[in-house]
């Protein structure tokens, strides 16, 4: 059994996540900024903990993250407002790392996107410009850590039924998973050393999960 914190606990990949965790006997603490989000996190067989990430400092986040074996980044900031993607896709992130590492806590899992990088190339008058910035900005940061990180790179997310089938490529074309099949992946990752330390870009494909992330 492993003590795992979800950040951005009531996301859609956390809720599946949360479910897959807690059915093979994990115990999953997942943090939300809503407490009306409670029962719905209660109903996976996490235990909720309202925590607004993005105003705790990272002392407080040590506090809340210690005791546990791995965290697990599902959170953020939904887009639409640059500057609260800086402060939670970027900013609360790397807070979150140091704050794991200041915990105890050396198993860190990222979920990203299919194509985040440094030269992201989208153009700064792209809506979506300050989300690949801050993914960007705080994956790189992840990987400069001594935490035992992942970072997960699914494709386009939907809202089909998970198939429990991936593909994994070094580069693989722009394509979708849905995120029942991205949260299986996560779940994985965290019970996979052979993922500690890669980067894993994946879309939809042939390959069960567990063998697709086996390095």
């Amino acid at each position: 059994m492993a003590r795992v914190v979800v950040i951005g606990g009531h996301g859609k990949v956390a809720l599946h996540l949360e479910r897959i965790l807690t059915a093979r006997g994990d115990e999953v603490t997942a943090l939300i900024r809503n407490p009306e989000h409670a029962a719905d996190v209660a109903a996976t067989g996490a235990r909720p903990q309202t925590a607004d990430i993005e105003n705790l400092s990272t002392d407080e986040i040590t506090d809340v993250l210690r005791g546990h074996d791995a965290v697990v980044w599902s959170a953020g900031a939904g887009g639409g407002n640059p500057a609260r993607t800086y402060a939670v896709d970027r900013d609360a992130a790397i807070r979150s790392m140091d704050a794991a590492a200041a915990a105890g806590v050396r198993r860190y899992v990222m979920v990203s996107y299919l194509g985040a990088r440094t030269d992201h190339g989208v153009p700064q008058d792209n809506s979506f410009f300050a989300y690949a910035e801050a993914k960007a900005a705080a994956d790189e940061y992840l990987r400069t850590t001594r935490l035992d990180w992942t970072v997960l790179g699914p494709g386009t997310l939907t809202l089909e039924p998970g198939t429990g089938r991936i593909e994994v490529a070094a580069k693989p074309a722009a394509g979708s998973v849905s995120r029942e099949d991205v949260a299986a992946v996560a779940a994985a990752a965290l019970g996979d050393p052979t993922t500690i330390g890669r980067t894993i870009p994946f879309n939809s494909g042939p390959t069960p999960i567990a063998h697709a992330i086996s390095g």
